[in-house]
């Protein structure tokens, strides 16, 4: 029996993983800013779910949720930073307040509870930390730019991690879902409130919210999730939906389109 901490349950992935993972007859300690939207699955998980508030900007919530986490169940065998949110807005457009808001919550949000984690993890030399990323951080579309770069940042962060922590019996995994059936689209989604007609026909076009109509399932995806954190050679990275699929193996042939012709030019550069 293993026992997760996954951030962000009130809703979408987080929600599903949470309840597959207690299906499965897992511990979970699961985790919202608001803890009353999680508070069902302690009740019908008596012993085995502990809901806790957690808002991952907030360090002293992390001290106190990490501290109960650990208290309760005496370890946590996979770390899930999940909680997050999405920004529309061209580049020029964002306001300083909305980009740092942005990165506080998707970027060092995630970093403070890894490394609030991390310390017991190597005492056991063991542990999964599971970081959910996104496609857009490899796709790179208009409007999207400031919600990318945290999750590219999410993902340079993990790869450095999992070099270091390799030795320590501890592993990582990026997880790029594609789109899924979330409130991603609509609660989760924020839209700059700057809007310049320039780039209406760019990322203008993708303030439009389309929810309920994505082709993936949430729980599926969390099945899949769990399935890769069990297996006996976990992916460094793993990709969710046939969109992400394909758009990201889109994403990295065309680097190498771009990158190959000037191959001569580039390794032309020594003394």
């Amino acid at each position: 029996m293993a026992t997760w901490f996954i951030t962000g349950c009130s809703t979408g992935f987080g929600r599903a993983l949470a309840e597959t993972v207690l299906a499965g007859g897992d511990n979970a300690i699961v985790t919202a800013r608001d803890p009353a939207k999680v508070a069902d699955l302690e009740e019908q998980y008596p012993g085995r779910a502990l809901a806790l508030v957690l808002d991952v900007t907030k360090p002293e919530q992390i001290d106190e949720a990490t501290a109960r986490a650990l208290d309760g169940f005496g370890n946590v065998d996979v770390l899930v930073n999940n909680a997050g949110y999405g920004y529309r807005g061209a580049v020029e457009e964002a306001t300083s307040e909305e980009i740092y808001a942005l990165f506080a919550t998707n970027l060092f949000g995630p970093i403070n509870v890894m490394k609030a984690f991390l310390p017991s993890m190597r005492k056991r030399r063991a542990g999964m930390i599971v970081n959910i990323s996104s496609m857009g951080a490899r796709t790179h579309s208009e409007g999207s730019g400031y919600y990318a770069a945290t999750k590219a940042g999410l993902e340079a962060v993990t790869g450095s991690l999992a070099k270091e922590v390799a030795p320590l019996g501890i592993k990582t995994m990026v997880v790029e879902p594609g789109s899924f059936r979330t409130d991603f689209s609509s609660r989760s989604l924020v839209e700059g409130q700057v809007r310049l007609s320039d780039y209406e026909e760019t990322s203008g076009k993708r303030r439009v919210r389309k929810s309920g109509v994505q082709p993936g399932d949430p729980f599926k995806a969390a099945r899949v999730i769990i399935d890769a954190v069990e297996a006996d050679v976990p992916p460094r990275l793993l990709l969710l939906g046939e969109d992400s699929y394909n758009k990201v193996t889109a994403a990295l042939e065309s680097d190498l389109a771009e990158i190959r012709p000037w191959r001569e030019a580039s390794c032309g550069t020594s003394f």
